[in-house]
């Protein structure tokens, strides 16, 4: 028992670390962006993932003389399919909704990601959703509706933030895709996402033609994938293995705050006071998500 509680507490380490690494990926990616195609970003943000994660197992099967063994089935192969189409359309979006709304809000909505996993892991994936989660999504709903509307005595709507919210749907359900792999090596895993999704990106921006950028954001694009999705994608799915995907997902609801607060000290993020309403609505709802995810009921 004392071991099973053990597993558990590490998970959760594991999902506020991930939440962490991801954190700074929005502020710095809107840095990125503004020196790039969102095409190439995202394409080197998931190389840099695979290519750092790839290196990292060689080092490790060197070290222990073991060979690498393919241990997928044929019947994971869906999900790698639809974890890739997935992971290539969900930075993209993300990247467009950057490019014409600032970071801060971008990291807030951000947060929907646990509401889209949450929903479609109850729907699909039979995991149970209490009470807290319910009220906690509503919170959050509310507070990405406050977020999305950028003059409500005329109620128009920010363009960037619906692509930042069509990038949280994304993520929900390529979140769920990769619940149903978490069995496998993690480690492995971040590489298939990582050279899968780099390469479909890349195969965009060529077709695009949007490719040209500066030798020295390409190296800092890589090292942000390195740390930003690889390590963070590490943590996220090694944590998914024994929380599931709706958990892990409300644990890692810290990392748009992490982002937020990250633009508002490096970006100079202007506030205001329907972001400060938002904000406060938000941390309510991702609170109750994570007393909805407690130990008693894992």
């Amino acid at each position: 028992m004392l071991k099973g509680k053990s597993m558990i507490y590490i998970a959760i380490l594991y999902a506020i670390l991930a939440a962490l690494f991801y954190g700074f990926s929005t502020p710095l990616s809107k840095i990125l962006v503004s020196h790039m195609s969102p095409y190439l970003l995202s394409s080197l943000l998931y190389f840099g993932a695979g290519v750092g994660m790839l290196f990292v197992i060689l080092i490790s099967h060197l070290h222990k003389k073991q060979k690498i063994v393919n241990e997928f089935t044929q019947k994971d192969l869906k999900y790698i399919i639809l974890m890739i189409i997935l992971d290539i359309v969900a930075p993209i979006l993300l990247m467009i909704g950057l490019s014409t709304t600032n970071a801060s809000t971008a990291s807030l909505l951000n947060n929907f990601e646990i509401v889209f996993t949450g929903i479609i892991a109850m729907i699909f994936f039979r995991e149970v959703v209490g009470k807290r989660m319910w009220i906690a999504i509503g919170l959050i709903v509310l507070a990405g509706a406050l977020l999305t509307f950028e003059d409500f005595t005329g109620f128009h709507v920010s363009i960037g933030a619906l692509f930042v919210l069509g990038a949280s749907l994304s993520w929900g359900l390529e979140n769920n895709c990769t619940r149903m792999l978490s069995k496998r090596n993690s480690l492995h895993v971040v590489v298939i996402k990582g050279f899968g999704s780099g390469l479909g990106s890349l195969i965009i921006a060529l077709a695009l033609n949007q490719t040209s950028t500066l030798w020295y954001y390409v190296i800092f694009a890589l090292l942000l994938g390195f740390f930003s999705y690889g390590l963070s994608l590490y943590f996220y799915i090694s944590a998914q293995s024994h929380l599931g995907a709706a958990r892990t997902s409300a644990y890692y609801a810290i990392a748009p705050f992490v982002g937020a607060g990250f633009a508002f000290v490096v970006l100079r993020d202007p506030l205001s006071i329907i972001f400060g309403i938002a904000f406060v609505v938000m941390i309510f709802g991702t609170y109750l998500a994570i007393k909805e995810n407690n130990i008693k009921e894992i």
